[in-house]
């Protein structure tokens, strides 16, 4: 392995607490706040508070919750807090598919204004016309971004999206008593696997196309899938590698001339903004992810925000209720006049804060800021993979002289045959410099796969920075493997067991589900 010039590595060591979870901090009869008695003027007014509760949902106990003072509260979280890694703390752009972007904290402080955070769900809409407002104006910019006709933000995320639109093909073709005959739903081996796994849950038949030797779905190999059983095409694009398909028009072509939808999964859209629409291509609906490209943080898991849109002709069958404006009596309110809706895919509205956030985000930027922030984003990718390809232990499946778009997926399979290590070693050891990388969805169609998605965040100086942590990792495994085979050693946690992560049995969940299992 040829040596490279690197920049001056991070020195981190990262603190270690070996904190017990906030079940086991607790101490009978401690308290926090010490909460006040109803007055009298008050329990005259409004009563006890308890009497009028349906006996069937009071409680025949207090529930089992960590009994603690202020303090071991405020500890308990702090030592977590400095236990983490995330996006305003080091230079992220190892976790590719989830666009790790800066995410203004301003935002977070608007989305906590109690004139919001007070709200409830079920308030009269006449109440609640400012956030009606915002996530009506935020449908508007959807439109604009994609050319759908009408977006809903009631799903949580991404994969909830793919799930709603499978619904909805399923509301769709239901509609037009075709839904025995259409049983099929095609994607691609790099798109996003949820795209596979939604409709497959709800029952649909799965057809996955293979790549080419370019990385992009194999167009025969489509047209040998396309029939009168297709109920629709679901692709990513840019797939998860980062590689865009020019020609997805003919492929949305094909399975309308069959009677087939086609969903658009845009979670990545990052480097698209004003660049193409998903109408353009030749959707019927598409998903957006809020908490990734729209600058809401992408929380871990949560909170989040999907937003899914449709064409015109699809409208009856989202998730109602969709937020309507009346012009003429200048209000904004819920339309649940919709009969042939899929009916709810989570309770209530959705995350209006997550909406806020994107809302806020997006008019601080405005159409030529998107379109900024997109180009800087496949500038940084594209720079990225230059420099990463200097290391001759790493390989990029497909040609490289064709430009990708907002990631890249690589193999690190030159350096596990070399080495007999891989990309879980290397994942290990990347934590030990305050960085992140995780190991790219499965299956894995590439081998000792590494997706890095540097969004337009990162400065060169930061991408530099991360390339030479990773070449200096790789040069580790060749002169000293045993480095990398017992890593991490700065984080918090070292070497995890992972062997029963197949074994529901030993799941553990809950607090409650850890009593169970160990008679605690």
């Amino acid at each position: 392995m040829k040596k490279i010039k690197r920049d001056k590595l991070p020195n981190f060591h990262q603190a270690k607490w070996d904190e017990p979870i906030i079940f086991e901090h607790s101490v009978p009869g401690e308290r926090g706040v010490l909460v006040p008695k109803a007055e009298k003027a008050i329990v005259a007014e409004a009563g006890d508070g308890v009497s009028q509760i349906p006996q069937v949902l009071v409680r025949k106990q207090q529930p089992g919750l960590p009994e603690m003072n202020q303090k071991a509260v405020l500890k308990h979280y702090l030592r977590l807090s400095q236990m983490t890694l995330g996006g305003n703390l080091n230079v992220e752009i190892g976790q590719g598919t989830c666009t790790m972007k800066y995410n203004p904290p301003v935002n977070d402080q608007l989305a906590e204004n109690p004139k919001l955070a007070e709200l409830h769900p079920l308030q009269d809409e006449s109440t609640v016309q400012g956030i009606l407002e915002i996530m009506y104006k935020m449908d508007l910019v959807m439109r604009e971004v994609s050319g759908m006709d009408y977006f809903t933000f009631q799903a949580g995320g991404g994969s909830q999206s793919a799930m709603a639109m499978a619904s909805i093909i399923r509301s769709y073709f239901e509609h037009k008593g075709e839904a025995e005959q259409r049983d099929e739903i095609i994607t691609t081996i790099y798109s996003h696997p949820s795209d596979a796994a939604a409709p497959a849950t709800i029952g649909y038949k799965v057809i996955k196309i293979p790549a080419n030797e370019d990385g992009l779905p194999d167009y025969e190999a489509f047209k040998a899938a396309v029939s009168e059983r297709t109920a629709a095409f679901i692709v990513a694009n840019p797939e998860d590698t980062g590689i865009y398909n020019s020609h997805v028009r003919e492929f949305t072509k094909l399975v309308h001339e069959h009677g087939g939808l086609c969903g658009y999964d845009q979670a990545n859209a990052n480097g698209l903004f004003g660049v193409t629409r998903a109408r353009e291509a030749g959707f019927d609906m598409c998903f957006f992810n809020l908490h990734k490209s729209f600058g809401a943080p992408h929380g871990c898991g949560g909170p989040g925000s999907g937003s899914v849109g449709v064409r015109a002709e699809l409208r009856p069958f989202l998730p109602r209720p969709l937020i309507t404006y009346n012009e003429a009596e200048d209000r904004y309110f819920f339309d649940y006049d919709m009969p042939e809706s899929l009916g709810r895919v989570r309770p209530f509205h959705g995350n209006p804060q997550v909406v806020l956030k994107a809302y806020a985000w997006t008019r601080s930027l405005g159409a030529e800021g998107l379109y900024e922030a997109a180009k800087i984003a496949v500038l940084n990718n594209n720079y990225l993979i230059r420099k990463i390809l200097e290391n001759d232990l790493v390989d990029l499946p497909y040609p490289q002289d064709k430009q990708l778009v907002e990631q890249a997926r690589y193999s690190l399979a030159k350096l596990e045959e070399k080495t007999g290590l891989g990309m879980t070693e290397v994942v290990n050891r990347v934590m030990d410099f305050g960085m992140h990388m995780w190991t790219s969805h499965h299956p894995y169609y590439v081998p000792e796969p590494m997706t890095l998605e540097p969004t337009e965040t990162p400065s060169r100086r930061d991408l530099d920075a991360y390339v030479s942590v990773l070449n200096h990792i790789l040069e580790e495994a060749t002169e000293n493997p045993e480095i990398l085979k017992t890593a991490p050693h700065n984080s918090t946690i070292h070497q995890v067991d992972e062997s029963n992560f197949d074994d529901p049995e030993a799941w553990i969940p809950s607090w409650r589900v850890y009593q169970q299992k160990t008679g605690c």
